[in-house]
């Protein structure tokens, strides 16, 4: 059983390859996004960046639903900070993330062309303001947003197939 959380800035493509791991997996899939607070979701539909306070409940309530599943989930969510992911981990022990990483250009390009999302393009450079990027984490696989998908999705299983076999020795 894995219980994963894919992060990154708003355009680096976690949905998609979060969603692609949960199919790989037989995983239950948890869109980050989807429980954000509604005055969360209407300070980003008006450009303001979220602070820790507004992230807080939303943090411990993706934990909880990942903690209270009895399968394989992999979330969606920014995770943007250390503290935040410190957060998470607290409420589901052993959770591993996979850090989809991308420059802050590529980033705001995408999410520019990207239709039906209420995150402007204009936060992104917030983000990456707020990022601490979580290299040298333990339980963390870094991948290249640039990356086929197929080639993000294997690097997923090689490294999954890794921790099996170092958490069981």
């Amino acid at each position: 059983m894995h219980k994963i959380v894919v992060m990154g800035v708003s355009g680096s493509g976690k949905s998609t390859l979060a969603a692609r791991i949960a199919q790989a997996l037989d995983a239950r899939s948890i869109e980050g996004d989807e429980h954000h607070a509604p005055a969360s979701r209407e300070k980003m539909r008006r450009g303001i960046a979220l602070e820790d306070s507004d992230r807080e409940p939303w943090l411990d309530r993706l934990g909880e639903l990942m903690a209270g599943r009895a399968t394989s989930v992999v979330l969606t969510c920014s995770a943007l900070k250390r503290s935040y992911r410190e957060r998470l981990r607290a409420k589901v022990p052993g959770l591993l993330f996979v850090f989809v990483e991308i420059d802050e250009a590529t980033a705001a390009e995408r999410v520019r062309t990207r239709a039906g999302h209420y995150f402007p393009a204009g936060l992104v450079a917030s983000q990456f303001q707020v990022l601490e990027p979580p290299h040298g984490e333990p339980g963390v696989l870094v991948v290249a947003a640039t990356l086929a998908q197929q080639a993000q999705i294997d690097a997923v299983r090689k490294w999954l197939g890794r921790t099996c076999l170092d958490s069981s020795s």
